[in-house]
């Protein structure tokens, strides 16, 4: 995707291959395993296995179609992410994460408004994204921040790589017009 977007915040830029073993451990960190019970949106009760691997990542960096975003703390190290893919009409926002021990202080907050002016420079018309449908909190956390549920679900995928689920699961979507 283009990457000539300038962001307001200078700590968020665009992520490049070279992120890729620090993304992994960010991302598995916030989601899987005892690391991620530090934080609020920990799926370790959900799933087993890890939430992404380098090559998953390398594919969402340099594919034509979408990018990630990297939320940077004073010493130039990854703290935050979010994946985006660019859709027809819409920018599909995924693996919005941020390290545990950094929750809570509105970084995803900024990380996702930068990605919903990213949208709106790329000239979409909204931002969709899909959501276990057992996250309660965290799908309140969207929806204060403008995303409506809508009456679509998606399953969940059947392949590991994603995670072993403990449970049946499927996604919701949300969509939040710009």
């Amino acid at each position: 995707m283009n990457t000539s977007f300038s962001f307001s915040e200078p700590c968020i830029r665009f992520a490049q291959l070279a992120d890729v073993e620090l993304l992994e451990k960010l991302v598995n960190s916030a989601y899987r395993g005892d690391s991620s019970r530090k934080g609020w949106t920990t799926e370790a009760d959900l799933l087993d296995g890890i939430r992404t691997n380098q090559e998953q990542l390398k594919q969402q960096i340099s594919g034509s179609h979408s990018t990630m975003l990297i939320y940077e703390d004073t010493n130039k190290q990854p703290i935050a992410c979010v994946y985006l893919e660019n859709k027809e009409n819409t920018l599909y926002l995924g693996m919005l994460t941020v390290q545990p021990d950094f929750q809570a202080e509105g970084i995803g907050k900024k990380l996702l408004q930068a990605a919903e002016e990213y949208a709106v420079w790329l000239g979409k018309q909204a931002i969709q994204m899909t959501v276990i449908s057992v996250r309660a909190e965290l799908i309140a956390w969207y929806q204060r921040r403008g995303y409506q549920v809508t009456d679509k679900k998606e399953k969940f995928p059947t392949d590991t790589a994603f995670g072993i689920p403990k449970q049946a699961l499927e996604f919701v979507v949300l969509i939040k017009p710009l």
